[in-house]
């Protein structure tokens, strides 16, 4: 129980990290935009979580695709269970809280703050727990089939940086920004912050993820932080050849994908196997950024390359590299790569369509961007009426 509760409040502090390496990036009109946001939806799925999001996600299952158990609805069922019961409900939670907030990074800077309170109660309803259900609850399709995610490549970050790069095409570009060109983030010591923050949290998130502090968990936690390293190094000395300079930011950068690509693989693989991960998903995420700027597309935070297209490559090298627990693909076991293929390619189907139609419904509804003029004065006093420094 100790290291669930310990476990949850490592990965809650995701959030807020997640907000200052959002911020630290995005202009410096939009920092508290940004922090607002991911702070507003660690309270929304907070609330849904308890009320309906357990019950989807884990409740009895309805044909494979997602759980229903009026027992777990609303918090009064939930206080009947044991201990651990409830330190598992827990846990679960703070998945279901930093997934939607993953997606702002991709639109965080020009969507109504009103608009995005909806879109993530109902993203978080109709697509993350329905695919958490899938993967890993017991009855769920993609579970019976033998699918690998320990920590959530599949569940949370495939899923978020598909439904981020949908949220590009559906709510355009920003006024005025050159997308072939690299953005200036406005501070670098947030990126920073917001990045150690992440890798620290994380340790809950892959290590929390065997659900008791044992030689799992102890294999998963080195593995994290050695793909994490392998990760920033790569991408320190991709930008060192590129542009004669190491930088700093894209090193944070690396950090954050080698920690998603570690994720769905870090129960099940070895320190040797975390390094060609880490060394992978950099250079992936590099190819990823640099093939969206020619393209055209605003994805501002990159979350697609990173989070996407790393959760991507996690899940697929899981199905390579597995041999704790499992076997992969180099262990002769070519079955389980073609089950990875398999949950890859339905979570980004069903994630892709379902985040199309529910963006393209708030937008008839009640509008998606923000005024012209609100985007070019900054949400933060725009919406918020408040900066980030004062003068």
């Amino acid at each position: 129980m100790a290291w669930l509760l310990v476990s949850s409040a490592l990965v809650m502090l995701m959030t807020p990290g997640l907000g200052f390496f959002y911020g630290g990036l995005s202009k410096s009109k939009n920092i508290l935009t940004l922090l607002m946001q991911c702070f507003t939806i660690l309270c929304v799925v907070s609330i849904t979580w308890v009320l309906w999001g357990y019950s989807i996600a884990f409740g009895d299952t309805v044909s494979g695709f997602l759980g229903w158990s009026t027992s777990y609805l609303v918090i009064q069922g939930l206080m009947e269970f044991e201990a651990e019961a409830l330190g598992f409900v827990i846990f679960q939670m703070m998945f279901a809280i930093i997934t939607p907030a993953l997606i702002v990074g991709a639109m965080g800077d020009r969507i109504k703050f009103s608009s995005l309170l909806v879109f993530v109660v109902l993203w978080s309803a109709l697509v993350y727990s329905p695919v958490a259900h899938w993967v890993w609850a017991e009855g769920g399709w993609l579970f019976g089939m033998g699918a690998l995610d320990f920590a959530g490549g599949t569940v949370v970050h495939i899923n978020a940086g598909f439904a981020a790069l949908v949220a590009v095409y559906v709510i355009g570009n920003r006024k005025g920004v050159n997308t072939t060109k690299e953005d200036t983030p406005s501070n670098v010591p947030y990126v920073i912050l917001g990045t150690a923050l992440l890798w620290f949290g994380w340790f809950g998130f892959n290590a929390g993820s065997a659900l008791a502090p044992n030689a799992i968990a102890a294999s998963a936690f080195l593995v994290t932080n050695t793909a994490a390293a392998a990760a920033a190094l790569t991408m320190m000395f991709i930008t060192w050849k590129k542009n004669g300079k190491p930088s700093i930011v894209m090193t944070a950068v690396g950090a954050v994908a080698g920690l998603v690509a570690i994720t769905p693989a870090a129960g099940f693989v070895t320190a040797p196997a975390a390094i060609v991960i880490g060394v992978g998903v950099s250079a992936i995420s590099w190819f990823c950024i640099d093939l969206r700027r020619k393209r055209g597309l605003d994805d501002a935070l990159d979350v697609w390359a990173v989070h996407g297209m790393g959760g991507l490559w996690g899940a697929l090298a899981t199905g390579i590299f597995a041999s704790i627990g499992a076997t992969g693909l180099l262990g002769g076991n070519s079955a389980q790569f073609v089950t990875q293929i398999i949950a890859v390619v339905a979570t980004i189907a069903y994630t892709s369509v379902l985040t199309f139609i529910i963006l393209k419904g708030i937008d008839k509804v009640m509008g998606l961007r923000v005024s012209d003029a609100d985007e070019k004065q900054g949400l933060d006093e725009s919406i918020f009426g408040e900066k980030a420094f004062s003068e």
